[in-house]
């Protein structure tokens, strides 16, 4: 193994003009046998590109349209008044829009951007940076562009934000495009490939319901990342195309770990695929090593630019970046062509692997961090390492993107046939790289150029980089529902690339080993007809339904939440402060401007615990317990949420009140019986019926069918 990689490290080595002028030559040669002029081969291949360049910007362009289509049938959104159009943002989505519209209310873009890295006007009696803690720089960068561009007098500003992130959904249809295409060759794969993600695409992405989430701004980006890497990871690419793939990762990489708080954890299994791939030596180690140092760049300036993040410093891509670069020195000394050089490598892995855990513990213990904890507490309870009433991490453990995948998820996907052609060319993929590994632990350099004839899809390193990092981000995908939608799209795009691939069918017939029909017209033949009669049946079942869900038109109608915040904007005091479900807080910001005394952030202690303490306002404690947790927070108003208070869920256990009885000792199920040890009432009930000792604490001023707001005395007046 050894040798091959210093056999592919010298080639790396060779000057970019000589391999420049050496390809021109070996085309020539090659059309000269084939009878054709080098001028008719230029004008093939710009054509072929312009084609596929024009119908991968096509593709996002009109998925681009389709989003925003299907938004404004769905929310009749450009026929309601603004208040009803926010409330279509729901809970962490209407805070984020919510400090979107407060950078345009700003005086100049300096004074807002301030106003939010000192922020005491969202949460009662705390200073938050909200950029740093939120990650804001979307809609730093949305409210520059609004105002730069001069947008004011054109378009209104919650078009201009939606209508940039569908902007970013159609790059990401985009890249996922590209990949496809530059893996298999041709763009009929990228066609494929985007004909699957939006039949798919409630399982593809989040779009539909949360718009404003981070990884909807961020993920178009990573797309962007991998097609560059693929491109990057290729063998013989010439100096011009190498390095624009270069710059792009690195770009790419950059801005995708400033748009999420969460993209180092996805960066870390990307960098596991190559480390793995490095390991076998299957690709070019100079490069592998480039794009270690791209993390280490992007990680040092996303701490300096994200406020001194720790949660960089101490995240898992770091360490084992760090003990890659501190463990290459072992690697470059391996002896060639020796048993002793394989037994290294085993080593070597084992080495890097306990280095990085080892540097990841001793940066925790010296870097104070507290922002991703409870990741660690949810992933322990999570594999019954350990168990817990705590309401938070019980309450996580209960969303449905947290829980296992359903059968109807792999239902859909066998419906539309991607899961079916995605484990066969997964399959054909894994035994042919299994193969080539096989063949390098006896000793067997690397073919430097792979012929079709030649059946071996797996010597390919952007193959093998994307068969490890599917396979990675599956096993993910099946612990939590969640996951799906970083799995799903490059689901999407490796089977495309499998069916469309003429050297993928070619590796299958090398293994039956068939003579009845030429293998290399058999294979160009089926990567034509397979996707084709993929497309069309695709077409003719699932296009009937898109147009359907384009011309009707769907009803979204709340007026009880409508008359809640018009009754804020109206009646409650500039100075009032809001107590209610953290989803509710999120809504309340947004639509009315009002403090609250909770938001639905779950990357820090403080608002974990106040989420906590204020949902118990559904659990069975006394007035006086709930007025002392309610003014601690200095709040004045709280709103009942008939939802929650009455809530009838599928999972018995997993219903809010049923919580917050687990974690506050009230109920004890033994055998299927439960046993109440609270002698007070649920106190959501409970206050509903304006009865001493509630009615000395809280006054309702309004009710409607879904909320009951209760102003908080000041002064407690004991009736009898």
């Amino acid at each position: 193994i050894s040798s091959g990689a210093a056999d592919l490290r010298q080639r790396k080595k060779q000057n970019c003009t000589e391999s420049d002028k050496m390809a021109p030559e070996e085309r020539n040669k090659e059309n000269s046998k084939l009878g054709r002029s080098p001028k008719y081969m230029l004008i093939q291949r710009f054509a072929k590109l312009f084609f596929g360049c024009l119908a991968a910007v096509t593709s996002g362009m009109m998925y681009a349209v389709y989003l925003s289509t299907y938004h404004e049938r769905k929310f009749w959104f450009s026929s309601r008044q603004e208040l009803e159009r926010e409330i279509t943002f729901q809970g962490d989505s209407a805070i984020y829009y919510s400090f979107y519209k407060e950078l345009l209310k700003a005086p100049s873009f300096e004074r807002g951007v301030y106003e939010l890295t000192h922020n005491n006007k969202t949460i009662s009696l705390k200073t938050i940076n909200a950029v740093q803690q939120m990650t804001l720089y979307p809609e730093l960068i949305a409210s520059v562009l609004y105002q730069a561009s001069g947008s004011e007098e054109v378009i209104e500003p919650v078009y201009f934000y939606i209508g940039i992130v569908f902007g970013l959904q159609g790059i990401y249809v985009t890249a996922l495009f590209v990949t496809s295409w530059v893996m298999s060759g041709t763009w009929l794969a990228g066609m494929l490939t985007v004909a699957w993600f939006i039949i798919n695409r409630t399982d593809t992405t989040r779009i539909d319901y949360s718009i404003p989430s981070r990884e909807n701004w961020a993920l178009p980006y990573f797309a962007c990342q991998v097609a560059a890497l693929t491109g990057y990871l290729k063998k013989n690419l010439n100096c011009s195309a190498e390095k624009f793939c270069y710059l792009l990762v690195n770009a790419s990489t950059y801005t995708f770990m400033m748009m999420w708080e969460y993209s180092h954890y996805l960066l870390f299994v990307q960098a596991i695929s190559l480390f793995l791939l490095d390991s076998f030596a299957l690709a070019q180690t100079e490069k592998v090593h480039e794009v270690y140092k791209i993390y280490l760049f992007s990680l040092v300036l996303g701490y300096l630019l994200q406020f001194e993040n720790s949660a960089l410093l101490v995240s898992p891509l770091l360490s084992l970046v760090a003990a890659l670069m501190l463990s290459k020195c072992l690697q470059m000394n391996m002896k060639k062509s020796t048993f002793l050089s394989r037994l290294l490598k085993i080593v070597y892995i084992y080495l890097v692997l306990t280095v990085a855990v080892t540097l990841n513990f001793l940066l925790k213990m010296f870097i104070p961090h507290k922002e991703n904890e409870h990741l660690l507490k949810f992933i322990e309870v999570k594999l019954g390492l350990n168990t817990t009433k705590n309401f938070t991490m019980n309450w996580l453990l209960c969303q449905e993107s947290l829980q296992a995948p359903s059968q109807d998820f792999f239902l859909r996907l066998t419906q539309s046939s991607l899961l079916p052609f995605y484990i066969l060319v997964l399959i054909i993929c894994l035994f042919s790289v299994t193969q080539v590994i096989f063949r390098r632990i006896c000793g067997e350099p690397l073919k430097e150029t792979v012929k079709l004839e030649d059946g071996r899809i797996g010597e390919r390193p952007e193959i093998v980089y994307h068969v490890i990092h599917t396979i990675l981000l599956g096993c993910l995908a099946m612990c939590l529902e969640g996951m799906k939608y970083l799995w799903t799209p490059y689901v999407c795009m490796l089977a495309a690339f499998g069916v469309c691939s003429p050297e993928l069918w070619m590796t299958l017939f090398k293994w039956l080993r068939l003579k009845a029909v030429h293998p290399i017209l058999l294979a160009l033949i089926l990567s034509m007809a397979v996707p084709t009669i993929i497309g069309f049946s695709l077409w003719k079942e699932f296009f009937p339904r898109i147009m359907t869900e384009l011309t009707e038109l769907q009803e979204f109608y709340d007026p009880d939440t409508v008359e809640l915040m018009t009754w804020i904007k109206r009646q409650a005091p500039v100075a009032a402060v809001f107590a209610g479900s953290p989803q509710l807080m999120g809504v309340i910001k947004l639509c009315t401007g009002w403090m609250v005394s909770s938001l639905p952030l779950y990357n820090d202690d403080d608002l974990l615990k106040r989420n906590e303490n204020i949902y118990q306002i559904y659990s069975k404690r006394s007035a006086e317990d709930i007025y002392k947790i309610l003014t601690s927070y200095k709040a004045s108003f709280l709103v009942i949420e008939d939802s929650i208070c009455n809530e009838v869920g599928p999972v018995r256990g997993c219903r809010v009140k049923d919580l917050l009885d687990i974690a506050n000792g009230h109920v004890v199920c033994e055998e299927g019986d439960n046993y109440a040890y609270s002698k007070y009432g649920r106190f959501c009930h409970e206050i509903k019926m304006n009865y001493s000792p509630y009615v000395n604490y809280f006054t309702r001023v309004y009710w409607n069918r879904s909320y009951f707001v209760y102003r908080i005395n000041t002064v407690i007046s004991f009736q009898s």
